[in-house]
């Protein structure tokens, strides 16, 4: 184990976190990974991704980096995956926050673009 990492600066899936910044519910779009930001949309789009496994890394990301357990984009990337696992139907009002989240971090200028 000869790889060192700082304390504030640790990468889970080649992705990186920054600890300082964890939970402050202040996402700057241009500090989004690729991998999230393609997920995310993804997840906003018409055919959202049938993966649990990448769904699930794109909640973590935005647990990490969002607000937490109340970070719309978690929040719906959980929805999305227990609609994948038990093939309920998801919430729609849910999926609704989601896009206007998305459009009040920057990732769009308004929810019809996402879709």
């Amino acid at each position: 184990m000869s790889q060192q990492q700082r304390p504030n600066d640790v990468s889970i899936d080649d992705i990186p976190v920054d600890v300082s910044n964890t939970q402050s519910g202040k996402v700057d779009p241009a500090e989004v990974p690729e991998e999230i930001r393609s997920i995310t949309r993804g997840l906003a789009s018409e055919q959202p991704p049938t993966n649990p496994l990448v769904v699930l890394k794109a909640a973590r990301w935005w647990y990490i980096h969002g607000k937490g357990g109340t970070d719309p984009a978690f929040q719906w990337a959980v929805e999305w995956v227990r609609h994948l696992a038990t093939d309920t139907p998801s919430d729609v009002d849910q999926f609704d926050a989601f896009l206007e989240y998305l459009v009040t971090v920057g990732f769009a200028d308004e929810t019809k673009s996402l879709r």
